[in-house]
C-alpha cells in the first residue's frame, strides 16, 4: 500500500479501503435507506443492512406510505439480495411501544402535539441501533436521513440538507455529539428527491418508485383518536368546549380529538369572530376556545435541551439564532436566554401562531447551515 493510499480518506472519512471498513445501514425499506446501502455496497464497503421491526398492528402491515412493517422488512431484504450484503431484521416492537408510542399516547392525552419520530430517533434508531452496529464493529451507521454532517474545527458538526425542502433537521435536533460523531448522511448533499430516485433506478432497486411515507409509522390514515383510544380506554370522555370566561358554548366528545390551533369541527356557528382552539384542559375535559390573536406567542419554555455549540450551552447569558418551532415552518430570529444547562427561555422576535406543547423548538446558526441542537417546548410550569 502507497503512502498516499494509507493516508487518503475515503467518503465515509477513514483512512482505510473501503472493503476494510463495515458500515451498518439502517434499512426502512423506503428508497432513501436502500439508495444509502445500494451505493455503500457499489462503492465495496462492508455493509450490513439492519431493519427494525418496530410494531404490528394488523392492517398496518400492508399499510402504503409507513416504515418498518411487514412490507418494507421484505422490500429491504430484496435491496439486500440484489446488492449482495448481509441483512438481519431485529425486533423492537416491545422498545419502540415503551419508548415512543406509550410516551405519544400519554402526551396527547395530556394536551399536548407530540413529534414521535422525533423520540424514535433519540430513543430507538440512534440509541440501540447504534449500539448493535458496535456490536457489530461497524465503524459507523448510515442512514438515509436528509441532513449533512460536515467536519468543524472542533468536531463533527450537524447541517441542513443541501435541498430544504428534504430537509429533517427538525428531526433530528436530540443526536449527541457522540451519536454524531458514529453516524453517516450520505444523502444530505443531494439536491432534490429525484436525484435519490434516480440512484435508485441506476442501481435497478425495486423500490425506485415507492412513495413517500406520510404519516406517523403506527398512525394508519393519520387517525390520531382511534390508536389513542385502542391505547387508553375510555380517553375520548365527552366535556365541554368553553370560551376564555368559561361560559359553556357547545360539548365535545373527547378532548383527543381537538388540537391547539384548530378551527374547523368545533361545531360553534353563528359567530361573528371565527374560534379557535387554544388550550386543552385535559384535567377539566374542557375545550377552551378564543379569537385567532390569543394564538400568537412571543415567549417560548423549552426544556431537554441538546447543546450542538462549540461552547456550553449556558455560557452566556443570551443567544441570537434562527429556530423553528414547527417542522413545516422556515427558521425565525430568536434569542435564547439559557436558565441552566437543559433549560431555556426562548423570545421569539416576531411572534408567531401555534406554538403548542410536545413539539420541538430548533436551533439553527444566523446566517448559516448548521442546526445548534434544540429542546422541547413545554407549558413552563
Amino acid at each position: 500500500m502507497s503512502l498516499d493510499t494509507a493516508h487518503r480518506l475515503n467518503s465515509l472519512g477513514f483512512a482505510k479501503p473501503e472493503c476494510e471498513t463495515r458500515v451498518v445501514v439502517a434499512m426502512s425499506g423506503g428508497v432513501d435507506s436502500s439508495v444509502v446501502a445500494a451505493q455503500l455496497a457499489e462503492e465495496g464497503y462492508d455493509v450490513v443492512g439492519v431493519t427494525l421491526q418496530l410494531y404490528d398492528h394488523g392492517a398496518a402491515l400492508a399499510k402504503k406510505g409507513a416504515c418498518c412493517a411487514g412490507l418494507d422488512i421484505h422490500d429491504a431484504r430484496r435491496v439486500a439480495e440484489k446488492m449482495g450484503f448481509p441483512h438481519y431484521v431485529l425486533d423492537y416492537e416491545n422498545v419502540f411501544k415503551e419508548a415512543v408510542i406509550d410516551e405519544f399516547a400519554d402526551s396527547y392525552l395530556a394536551g399536548a402535539t407530540p413529534v414521535p419520530c422525533i423520540r424514535c430517533n433519540e430513543r430507538v434508531k440512534f440509541k440501540d441501533l447504534l449500539e448493535t452496529a458496535r456490536d457489530l464493529d461497524a465503524d459507523c451507521m448510515a442512514t438515509g436521513h436528509y441532513i449533512q454532517r460536515k467536519t468543524g474545527t472542533h468536531g463533527p458538526e450537524l447541517h441542513s440538507a443541501a435541498d430544504a425542502n428534504r430537509d429533517q433537521s427538525y428531526f433530528l435536533f436530540s443526536t449527541t455529539a457522540e451519536q454524531l460523531d458514529y453516524l453517516r448522511f450520505p444523502l444530505g448533499h443531494l439536491p432534490s428527491k429525484d436525484a435519490t430516485r434516480a440512484l435508485a433506478a441506476k442501481y435497478g432497486l425495486s423500490v425506485a418508485d415507492k412513495p413517500d411515507s406520510q404519516d406517523i409509522c403506527f398512525v394508519p390514515n393519520g387517525n390520531y383518536a382511534s390508536v389513542i383510544e385502542k391505547l387508553r380506554p375510555g380517553a375520548a370522555e365527552p366535556g365541554e368546549i368553553v370560551d376564555m370566561d368559561g361560559n359553556v358554548l357547545s360539548q365535545h366528545n373527547g378532548v383527543l380529538h381537538y388540537t391547539v390551533g384548530q378551527r374547523r369541527g368545533l361545531g360553534i356557528g353563528g359567530l361573528e369572530t371565527p374560534l379557535y382552539v387554544v388550550k386543552l384542559d385535559v384535567d377539566a375535559r374542557q375545550v377552551i376556545v378564543g379569537p385567532k390573536e390569543l394564538l400568537s406567542a412571543a415567549i417560548v419554555p423549552v426544556r431537554e435541551i441538546n447543546w450542538l455549540g462549540d461552547d456550553t450551552f449556558d455560557a452566556v447569558s443570551e443567544r441570537n439564532v434562527m429556530v423553528k418551532i414547527r417542522s413545516t415552518r422556515a427558521p425565525r430570529e430568536a434569542v435564547i436566554r439559557p436558565l441552566s444547562a437543559t433549560t431555556a427561555e426562548v423570545e421569539l422576535l416576531t411572534p408567531e401562531e401555534g406554538v403548542s406543547p410536545g413539539q420541538a423548538c430548533v436551533f439553527y446558526e444566523a446566517g448559516g447551515s448548521r442546526i445548534l441542537g434544540g429542546g422541547w417546548i413545554w407549558r413552563g410550569y
